[in-house]
């Protein structure tokens, strides 16, 4: 069984979003977003959206695979972030290795509201 790698380029920009101006990371590719998913299994959904990239939260693989089974847990480290222009998603980064990328929008709240995922 062969790999393979896929590489995912990222190129930097500063959004206006109302009266700020917010730096993200651009994806190159768009993904569809999963809304209020109760864990991985949900996620998927239909369209596909810009990822603009606010930060990016490392967890430790248990501490991912718990996130990732309850997503509409109420987290304070998303509360208040997230939202949405030009057809895209701010999100928060999720890793932990050897697991998939999560694109966290929680569009203001503490939970994940609008999920989409790149499986590694």
């Amino acid at each position: 069984m062969s790999t393979m790698t896929i590489t995912i380029e990222r190129t930097p920009r500063t959004l206006q979003w109302g009266a700020q101006n917010i730096a993200v990371e651009e994806l190159s590719v768009r993904l569809p977003f999963a809304r209020k998913p109760v864990d991985l299994s949900e996620v998927g959904g239909t369209g596909l959206n810009k990822v603009f990239v606010t930060e990016t939260r490392e967890l430790t693989p248990s501490e991912f695979d718990a996130f990732a089974a309850t997503l509409l847990k109420s987290r304070d480290w998303l509360s208040g972030k997230g939202g949405g222009t030009q057809d895209g998603y701010f999100c928060i980064e999720v890793t932990a290795p050897g697991r998939p990328y999560l694109y966290i929008n929680p569009e203001g709240s503490d939970y994940g509201r609008y999920v989409g995922i790149i499986y590694r």
